[in-house]
């Protein structure tokens, strides 16, 4: 287990076994890409110019002071190993505080940024636990899941250029849904705002078209993860997703953590995934496996539900391999999330429509208050943590919105 000469607090999630990746500006300065280390953000671009990457990858410069992380990710796994032990070595060897410490900046004062500009967006619908819940609500006198479900990670194509860092407000979608005692369309603002607690991939590595990617070159691939919150108006939703599927209902707004969190990170919290039944076809067969985050979300400071991740039934790796199955290319900046994360208890669903059973139970809050969809003024929160090494934990930060009106 990594060990720093700077002063890290022993149950920091942000320690030297994580270093998750972010962009941010600081007073003045342009954006830049950043480490998150302890209490500080660690400015990368401010580094390459004081010449501490020197020597460990080229052009340094080039790869580190852009206002995305989109260089970093494309340069490839070499070089993301290259610059993540250079800087754990940094930290490590006291030899180095004296040009490392005067360049690192308090992390309350630093401005997010979308870490990286967003090629392509999917969104899976990989957990069993969700879909039979909402197969149980929508379908309640037949099977829970349709015949393709279990044969393949079912997606959709969202939309890149609604994706927003954590703290963006949500403005409430407007569009065409059915009011619960009429049988004509109105439109106007959703009366059913939803939350989606997610995981989401990004691309770093691209491919040519026609090019496939296996389940054992995954990590070839994904540079890193983060939070997602995939807001969901699921009035719209319902009246339009058939038979093409999901469009207004889901392409006002999808927020992401501002850290990324690098796959080399979570080696201590890989996981066999459950036991897939049938035995998936061949072009999703292979060396996978599934993330041991503890997910957590919170309405207005309380906590509703804390979804596992490692019940994920549909594996990143899986997810991947089937995006591309027909020859579809992958561009750096591509984020593919997990869709909905729920766990087979109540208090472990991902979303309102589950938790409140489609409205039919309401939440309380603290505030004593109840919920069934969101209201004005409501925020949301959804944080995650897997294991590290020697006990110690990788924190993903967490991802934040508030809805307002138009």
């Amino acid at each position: 287990m990594a060990r720093s000469w700077l002063d890290i607090p022993a149950d920091s999630g942000f320690g030297l076994n994580n270093l998750p990746y972010g962009v941010i500006t600081y007073g003045d300065s342009p954006p830049q890409p950043a480490v998150a280390i302890g209490h500080y953000a660690f400015p990368l671009g401010l580094a390459a110019e004081a010449g501490l990457f020197d020597g460990v990858v080229e052009e340094p410069a080039a790869v580190l002071t852009a206002p995305t992380l989109n260089p970093l990710m494309s340069a490839g796994p070499r070089v993301w190993h290259a610059v993540r032990t250079r800087i754990i070595d940094l930290f490590e060897s006291r030899g180095h505080a004296a040009a490392v410490q005067p360049l690192l900046l308090p992390l309350p004062r630093a401005k997010h940024h979308l870490p990286f500009a967003v090629a392509d967006y999917v969104d899976f619908f990989s957990s069993r636990h969700h879909a039979e819940n909402l197969g149980r609500i929508f379908r309640p006198d037949s099977e829970p899941l349709l015949p393709n479900w279990v044969h393949l990670p079912v997606g959709y194509h969202g939309r890149a250029g609604s994706i927003v860092v954590s703290g963006a407000p949500i403005t409430r979608p407007h569009g065409q849904r059915i009011p619960p005692t009429d049988t004509e369309p109105v439109f106007g603002p959703t009366i059913r705002l939803d939350v989606e607690a997610e995981v989401g991939f990004i691309v770093g590595v691209p491919t040519q078209i026609g090019q496939t990617v296996p389940v054992d070159n995954f990590s070839d691939h994904v540079f890193g993860v983060v939070l997602v919150n995939d807001w969901s108006a699921r009035d719209i939703q319902a009246w339009e997703y058939q038979p093409l599927g999901p469009f207004l209902g889901k392409s006002f707004a999808t927020s992401v953590s501002p850290w990324v969190v690098p796959l080399e990170a979570l080696t201590e919290a890989h996981v066999a995934p459950p036991l897939q039944d049938p035995p998936p076809l061949p072009h999703l067969a292979g060396d996978h496996w599934g993330f041991d985050l503890r997910l957590r979300i919170e309405l207005n400071g309380t906590t509703v539900s804390e979804p596992p991740f490692s019940t994920l039934y549909w594996t990143p790796a899986q997810q991947l391999a089937h995006l591309t199955s027909n020859g579809s290319p992958l561009r750096t900046g591509d984020l593919f999330a997990s869709g909905t994360v729920s766990g087979p208890e109540p208090a472990q669903r991902g979303s309102l429509i589950e938790l409140t059973w489609n409205g039919s139970q309401p939440l309380q809050l603290a505030d004593s208050s109840t919920r069934t969809f969101l209201a004005d003024g409501d925020t949301v929160s959804i944080s995650a943590v897997a294991p590290g090494p020697g006990g110690t934990r990788i924190d993903f930060g967490s991802v934040v919105g508030t809805v307002q009106s138009r």
